[in-house]
């Protein structure tokens, strides 16, 4: 693993240089996991969602791309962009289909029990980006930490490089950026306290 993620970002190096092999070459790397991360948000997703993984990973490359002149750190950070990136995607996605249905039904998102402990309802994609949003006028390190784990599919270690915290600081805004969110979603859909 250590020698993937050196080789990955060696390559991110090249491709912000201009070496057009380069993404040639770190494309099949990243696209495996990208696709997992994906999956794993999108079998969160209801089962007539629109939005396909492979759509959503399409999507994320065609921006990524855009971000060739990016001075890429390491894996860690390339993995970062993607997450914030996917998390834009989703909530457009989710906005834009709100749109079209006119106040319609939002696309569900199905949180899982490492981010919320509760049988209530789920929210919906748009609710959590707002609270997210909320949650970074206050601290923005804690919603980078949802985002990256949630979105971006990243574990406590990755997280922690690409904040360039300790494991135990990601741990710990893991807990209360949880616990804050779990409070104000469900402030939002009259279960409050």
């Amino acid at each position: 693993m250590a020698s993937a993620s050196h080789g990955i970002s060696n390559l991110l190096k090249a491709w912000s240089a201009g070496d057009e092999r380069a993404l040639e070459q770190l494309t099949p790397l990243v696209y495996a996991e990208l696709h997992r991360a994906a999956h794993r948000y999108m079998t969160g997703e209801r089962t007539e969602h629109t939005l396909q993984t492979t759509a959503l990973i399409n999507e994320l490359y065609l921006r990524v791309v855009d971000f060739q002149h990016v001075d890429w750190q390491n894996r860690a950070h390339f993995f970062g962009i993607c997450a914030q990136l996917m998390r834009r995607i989703l909530v457009d996605f989710a906005r834009e289909r709100c749109t079209q249905k006119r106040g319609g039904e939002i696309a569900r998102l199905a949180l899982d029990e490492e981010l919320f402990v509760t049988q209530e309802p789920e929210p919906d994609l748009v609710a959590l980006d707002d609270a997210l949003k909320a949650l970074a006028t206050m601290d923005e390190r804690k919603s980078r930490v949802v985002e990256l784990r949630f979105f971006g599919g990243l574990d406590v270690r990755e997280t922690a490089e690409v904040l360039r915290v300790s494991v135990e600081t990601v741990m710990r805004d893991w807990k209360l950026a949880k616990a804050w969110l779990f409070r104000e979603l469900n402030r939002e859909s009259g279960n409050g306290f």
